[in-house]
């Protein structure tokens, strides 16, 4: 099955962009889709082998997951795979101008549409776009 793709520029340093990206207390500011979604909390162990947790609900409590994956590969400020279940997904930064495109690739689920996916997950990178651009 062919790979789904999202991308963002983030006007912000690719150090900037990594920390707000892979840190927990940031983490928990940005990973959902949408406004009646949270995050309450996050944990990552950013090593290969390492756990990265996080919890998704609905505002009103209505329903929730939690997304736990285990790194495969980590280079730091450039680039880290990890894996969930039987999939994979890469995250990579490249700095340019002052500003760092993100680029995620990760492998589809058969439950969802493509479509679906792809703007789930470009969602959450449109949050997290705004929350490193709009904080320091």
């Amino acid at each position: 099955m062919e790979k789904i793709i999202v991308q963002a520029t983030v006007n912000a340093s690719k150090e900037k962009v990594w920390d707000y990206y892979t840190g927990p207390r940031h983490i928990v500011n940005w990973n959902f889709a949408s406004e009646d979604w949270c995050c309450p909390k996050a944990d990552n162990d950013c090593r290969v082998g390492g756990k990265y947790f996080a919890r998704m609900e609905a505002k009103d409590g209505s329903f929730g997951f939690d997304f736990e994956a285990t790194y495969t590969e980590i280079s730091p400020f450039e680039n880290f795979t990890y894996q969930f279940g039987e999939r994979l997904a890469t995250v990579e930064f490249v700095e340019s101008n002052g500003q760092t495109n993100v680029t995620v690739t990760f492998d589809p689920e058969a439950e969802n549409p493509i479509a679906l996916q792809r703007q789930g997950w470009q969602s959450i990178l449109n949050n997290f776009k705004h929350y490193a651009e709009n904080n320091s």
